[in-house]
């Protein structure tokens, strides 16, 4: 859950939180030493994060209201984004029934979110990333009030010296500047703990990295981001840039950035990634310690190890390696991050199944991958299929190359159950999991590739805010009837929210693909845009991208009509004053000042700069759309 009795402290007690961290690997190590961690034990858990929605499928920013409905129950916590909550299942002993509980336990908190959320009119979704979010919803007075969430934003903004800057590239483009780290809010996982014995840790470890490819190509389930269409999982990128307080600097020096697959395999021991980190990356924020860990462990008792802790927890590897107390127990667990929400818990759990039969079968194939795959491979593998998904071309440990689909339903799928049943786990439960995966595999429609379909299928009857909102909609209603993905049939077009939701501000019908020109571009070359483009209005924009004026159809019939030379400026004939609204800007304000304006395009700008184009068309366009809905019902 992570703590949250967290400040930004100055320089001397970041100085004395080092000392405090380095005196807790160190007591680790003792610990490690003298076989004071458990071992031959195995454990899993899991930590599922969610997404709030209001009644038109947009954010809705009330996790405080509804985990005030759930105080009863400690497993529900915050996130960083009010519109989003997680909450911790209890681990399971790894066998028997052991996956069929994890789901009960996960419907069980799931439908008590559900109930909360409904008292204050909201939903909840699972998915790797909100199709509804916005832009505008990620600012600060959208944080959750947390000391701990404040400290870090306020230390990576420190650290990062500037915005930061976003850039993916998918089928869509994403280009953004953005002044905090809410962008990370957008994401959302089902993250799974694999608890490992210290002298076991190591090469599972390693396993853990190997296999995290094939398992995210089958559960990818975040294409798009602000109706962009990236990559099959798009939190791997996004993520990544989210919190990355790297300068552009030189490029000859190597940087590693707080979120990543890391750099190389292990070699002995889980201290190895813990030296890393602290090596690599500066303490960001501070907290009270009141326990010496070696006093702990004279008195017999595992220490909480809180610095270590607070520090891990602001670095973030895709398998990310925890220590922990459990019953009194001092223990290791590999924590896979790589797994995102949804999109129904028998999807998850087949996620997580697949994950742990690799996790047993791959450690008995091979007592050490590092002899049979090459790390770059492994990060690759890993690269690909989040830009991919199942169709990425994966280097297997016999040097064989096939795609993630074929290598998955041809050898690893017949592991993963053989690795489960193995150990254990109900027959059962092994093929009402590993089934799902089967056919979801079979049809090639995970959530990223059924995301995808039902968006494009809405392209020419439905406005982008509608397809959006349809594609949450039908998320939350597929998601109750807990049916697994491969089953789904691609969104209907009446599903969504409301015509009048869809239409309610400026952002969410305004065109953003704008053709615009430079002041000092010659005014010839305005005229033929506006003749290859069909466009009666033509925003104008200076070196710095800020928007300076705008050329309209009249302005170029009544210069055509003027003698003499034609080469002049843009600049000359724009008209400067230019009447703007912001997206936030309602309809029907938006109406009202395009009328007592007179004017029949209003550009759209967000500190100067120009976001989108909204003219008399788009009226036009909503009218009939709006009179063809009320003439139907008729």
């Amino acid at each position: 859950m992570g703590m949250h009795d967290v400040r930004v402290a100055g320089a001397e007690e970041l100085r004395q939180f080092m000392k405090r961290l380095l005196r807790d690997v160190k007591a680790l190590e003792r610990m490690l030493a003298d076989g004071l961690v458990e071992t031959g034990v195995r454990r899993i858990g899991a930590e599922q994060e969610l997404f709030l929605v209001d009644e038109s499928f947009g954010a809705a920013p009330v996790a405080l209201e509804v985990l005030n409905r759930l105080k009863d129950h400690p497993e529900f916590t915050t996130e960083l984004g009010l519109f989003n909550i997680e909450f911790n299942l209890d681990p399971q002993e790894f066998g028997g029934k052991c996956l069929s509980n994890m789901e009960r336990d996960l419907n069980r908190f799931l439908e008590l979110a559900r109930q909360a959320a409904a008292e204050v009119n909201a939903h909840v979704v699972l998915t790797g990333i909100l199709p509804t979010l916005k832009l505008t919803d990620l600012h600060l007075g959208n944080m959750t009030p947390n000391p701990r969430y404040y400290a870090l934003n306020d230390a990576l903004c420190k650290l990062r010296g500037g915005s930061y800057n976003f850039h993916i590239k998918g089928a869509d483009e994403f280009i953004v500047q953005h002044d905090n780290v809410m962008l990370e809010s957008c994401n959302t996982s089902f993250q799974v703990h694999f608890q490992a014995g210290p002298e076991e840790f190591a090469r599972l470890y390693n396993v853990a990295q190997l296999v995290a490819a094939p398992v995210l190509a089958a559960a990818c389930n975040s294409p798009l981001l602000f109706g962009k269409r990236l990559w099959r999982e798009t939190r791997i990128a996004l993520f990544q840039q989210s919190v990355d307080t790297r300068g552009s600097g030189t490029a000859i020096r190597e940087k590693h950035p707080r979120v990543s697959f890391g750099h190389r395999w292990l070699d002995d021991s889980v201290l190895e990634i813990f030296h890393d980190d602290i090596a690599r990356f500066r303490v960001l924020i501070d907290t009270e310690v009141d326990e010496d860990p070696f006093e702990a462990i004279e008195a017999g008792r595992p220490p909480s190890l809180k610095a270590l802790r607070l520090h891990n927890g602001t670095i973030y590897r895709w398998n990310r390696a925890c220590y922990g107390v459990h019953e009194g127990q001092a223990h290791l667990r590999i924590e896979n991050r790589v797994l995102p929400s949804g999109p129904t818990p028998i999807d998850e759990l087949a996620n997580a199944a697949f994950w742990f039969g690799l996790m047993i079968s791959v450690a008995e194939e091979h007592s050490d991958v590092r002899e049979v795959m090459d790390f770059d491979d492994a990060n690759s593998n890993f690269l690909a299929v989040a830009r991919q998904g199942l169709s990425a071309p994966l280097k297997w440990t016999d040097g064989i190359t096939a795609s993630a689909d074929e290598l998955i339903l041809h050898r690893l799928l017949p592991m993963a159950r053989e690795g489960l049943l193995n150990r254990g786990v109900d027959p059962d439960d092994v093929s009402r999991y590993l089934d799902v995966m089967e056919e979801r595999v079979k049809t090639k429609q995970t959530g990223a590739m059924w995301a995808l379909n039902s968006f494009q299928g809405m392209k020419h009857k439905r406005s982008m805010s509608e397809r959006l909102s349809a594609l949450t909609a039908a998320t939350v209603t597929r998601q109750r009837l807990g049916t697994p993905v491969h089953t789904w049939g691609l969104v209907d077009t009446h599903e969504g929210a409301s015509w009048k939701d869809n239409f309610y501000r400026v952002e969410q019908f305004m065109k953003t693909d704008i053709i615009t020109v430079n002041q000092d571009e010659v005014i010839d070359l305005v005229v033929s845009v506006m003749d290859w483009q069909q466009e009666r209005h033509i925003p104008v924009e200076d070196d710095q991208e800020n928007l300076v004026g705008i050329v309209t159809y009249l302005t170029i019939l009544r210069y055509l009509n003027q003698e003499g030379e034609r080469g002049d400026a843009v600049s000359t004939i724009m008209h400067t004053e230019v009447v703007t609204v912001t997206p936030e800007t309602l309809t029907t304000d938006a109406v009202r000042i395009m009328r007592e304006n007179k004017v029949s395009c209003l550009p759209v700008v967000r500190d100067g700069k120009l976001v989108g184009l909204v003219t008399e068309r788009d009226f036009l366009r909503i009218t009939e759309e709006l009179m063809e809905e009320k003439l139907s019902r008729a």
